[in-house]
């Protein structure tokens, strides 16, 4: 997909997180012809999508479910479609309602990617990286592994359905999935407990001037020192945009390549705000103790033999730009 390619594109979610992200990025490589497709009512509508979006440029702001019509009718109003970006989702690791998650996760991508691969438009959509379960099998993305992993989660559960109903019916021949760690940023606010530490830990220090980090119940761990793949929202959606450059097709990470530890990562936030660090540790939840993921780190080697060879942002630089440069200032991409 070329600069000003006049096909259209379309971002599911994209009045969200990363969605909005991508439009943000599209925009400055000068994509206009966007349909915007998110719920715009009800539970997961929310004035800070708005937000998101105020300073973008696209074409069309479609209900979720509106598109989801238009889909299964083949309407003219979407001819001239060159890629779809599925990135909306329930994205809530504690959502329980397994036949919400089904409908919206699993039965809703089936549907996008048959009508995409039908009409030739470069289809790539997001996985997730609470797929692998606990990381005892490994985080290698592809297919070859599939069977042996075991999400902790229903909304891991639903996304790992659709990775491997694509690859049995053969659909990775044509369409990109990506496995996306754990991605900060601006345009999150939204999210509730959803947001990132970065974020919630912003607004802790504001108001306490110390950060809360959970207690390790592994012994494995030390307090703090258990951690994620960290990755900047800017360097996902280079990732993201990578793929509509190809026709590469299969299943990829997208995440740092490196595992950092939560006090690693509370350590830089008070670096970002010129303040010594002081973190207290709090028991975790009982209702997730049991199903908690204490390390995550992305293989990216499939990434980088599917052509992607940007750098990827250090997490201190990260977090000082989201910091420094929208939490401080309240600011939103493009504002």
């Amino acid at each position: 997909m070329p600069d000003r390619d006049p096909q259209r594109i379309v971002v599911t979610g994209g009045a969200g997180f990363i969605g909005s992200a991508l439009v943000w990025a599209l925009n400055q490589r000068g994509f206009d012809h966007i349909v915007v497709v998110d719920r715009r009512t009800g539970a997961n509508s929310h004035p800070e999508k708005e937000r998101n979006l105020a300073p973008l440029r696209f074409d069309e702001y479609l209900d979720a479910d509106e598109f989801l019509t238009l889909v299964a009718s083949d309407s003219d109003r979407l001819a001239g479609v060159g890629t779809l970006f599925h990135l909306g989702a329930c994205s809530s690791t504690t959502e329980t309602d397994t036949e919400y998650l089904r409908r919206n996760n699993l039965e809703y991508t089936k549907t996008l990617a048959h009508w995409a691969i039908s009409r030739d438009v470069r289809f790539i959509y997001a996985s997730s990286a609470a797929t692998y379960g606990d990381g005892s099998s490994g985080m290698v993305d592809g297919t070859g592994e599939l069977d042996s992993y075991r999400p902790l989660n229903p909304y891991g559960q639903s996304k790992h359905l659709f990775d491997r109903y694509a690859r049995d019916n053969g659909l990775f021949e044509r369409i990109v999935g990506l496995k996306y760690f754990n991605v900060f940023g601006p345009n999150e606010n939204h999210k509730g407990e959803m947001r990132s530490l970065v974020n919630k830990a912003y607004a802790q220090i504001r108001e306490s001037g110390r950060i809360k980090l959970f207690k390790s119940h592994n012994p494995e761990y030390r307090d703090g020192e258990f951690g994620r793949d960290f990755l900047y929202v800017k360097d996902a959606i280079e990732m993201t945009f990578h793929f509509s450059n190809n026709q590469v097709g299969g299943l990829f990470n997208v995440g740092s390549g490196v595992m950092s530890s939560w006090n690693k990562l509370a350590a830089d936030i008070f670096a970002a705000l010129d303040l010594e660090p002081k973190i207290e540790y709090i028991d975790m939840p009982d209702e997730i103790r049991e199903r908690y993921q204490y390390r995550t780190q992305a293989d990216l080697s499939q990434l980088r033999l599917a052509g992607y060879s940007h750098s990827i942002t250090p997490l201190t630089t990260a977090v000082a730009d989201y910091v420094q440069n929208y939490l401080v200032h309240n600011k939103h991409l493009g504002a």
